[in-house]
């Protein structure tokens, strides 16, 4: 019906499959990235990532990464929608996803006593997650099948410190107002709007690291001054970068 998988150890990065059962994993320290057909998802420590039934998608495990996974059959959560999503985990969520870890997902079948325990622990912690699923963390990046757009995407994520939109353009090969207008008909947003969130979604992501400082942080993803970078990160994230840092660096121990 249900069981737990833990991960902890050096960088992954799964490769796209899917599953024939619905998982929630749960980043309890480092960052997990996971991406879909339809968007790329940050995963930062105390976040879970909510992958429904049959949904094709590959993750990537940074360095020094510890996940649980828990993984429910379909008929549990049948409200699942069919696309990954990004969630809150409240501190009693957190606590039964760890105390899942003594039902591995491959575990023989036990008593029936421990079998029956294990069902009814499931069927709750499926309801408090279904019900969590109405919450969803705003931490994903659009992605697009049109080969220009898909080109400046990559682009503009793998130079976060210093692009501009002319940069994409001459990269692209197309006029800033092409680049523009590609932008809103195929995401429906801006290429500075994704531009900033790209750069949020890093910033958290480098946040989460130990020892890594606020300032080290605004430079690497392309802030001239702290006091912008402080300013952005507060509007996204709704907390400053070093309550965010002070915060994740908590929960974390």
């Amino acid at each position: 019906m249900a069981g737990s998988y833990l991960y902890e150890g050096d960088g992954l990065i799964t490769g796209w499959h899917s599953h024939e059962v619905h998982q929630i994993e749960y980043a309890m320290h480092g960052v997990v990235e996971v991406e879909t057909d339809s968007a790329h998802y940050l995963l930062p420590p105390q976040q879970a990532a909510w992958i429904p039934v049959g949904l094709e998608h590959q993750a990537v495990m940074n360095a020094d990464v510890k996940t649980v996974a828990v993984m429910f059959a379909p008929e549990l959560i049948s409200d699942a929608g069919g696309r990954a999503r990004i969630i809150a985990v409240s501190p009693l969520i957190r606590e039964m996803m760890i105390y899942a870890l003594r039902w591995p997902i491959d575990r023989h079948a036990g008593s029936a006593e421990d079998e029956g325990i294990s069902d009814g622990f499931f069927r709750t912690l499926a309801q408090l997650v279904s019900e969590a699923l109405d919450h969803e963390a705003p931490l994903s990046l659009p992605t697009s099948e049109h080969p220009i757009v898909a080109a400046a995407l990559a682009y503009t994520k793998q130079h976060l410190a210093s692009v501009s939109a002319d940069d994409v353009s001459r990269e692209v090969s197309v006029s800033e107002r092409t680049l523009r207008r590609l932008f809103q008909d195929t995401l429906g947003i801006s290429w500075r709007t994704y531009l900033l969130h790209a750069r949020m979604l890093r910033a958290m992501a480098l946040l989460a690291a130990p020892g890594q400082s606020v300032q080290a942080t605004s430079s690497a993803v392309g802030f001239e001054s702290l006091s912008s970078f402080t300013r952005s990160f507060t509007q996204f994230c709704g907390e400053t970068p070093s309550g965010y840092r002070k915060r994740v660096a908590g929960e974390q121990v």
